[in-house]
């Protein structure tokens, strides 16, 4: 029984820092945009040609 006395301190204190990262990332807006990702990774950007016209594919 002793070592409850270590354990639930521990756990409250792993579980506050738990809470205290998912309000920080709250604030800072992390789940605004959650399809933009999904989108992005189907489109090329153009920057990447006009950089490396050797790896352009779109010309025939």
């Amino acid at each position: 029984m002793d070592i409850l006395l270590y354990l639930i301190p521990i756990a409250l204190t792993l579980g506050l820092i738990g809470l205290a990262g998912f309000l920080w990332t709250m604030r800072n807006n992390q789940y605004e945009d959650l399809e933009g990702a999904a989108h992005r990774i189907l489109f090329d950007d153009q920057d990447d040609h006009a950089e490396n016209p050797e790896n352009n594919t779109d010309k025939v």
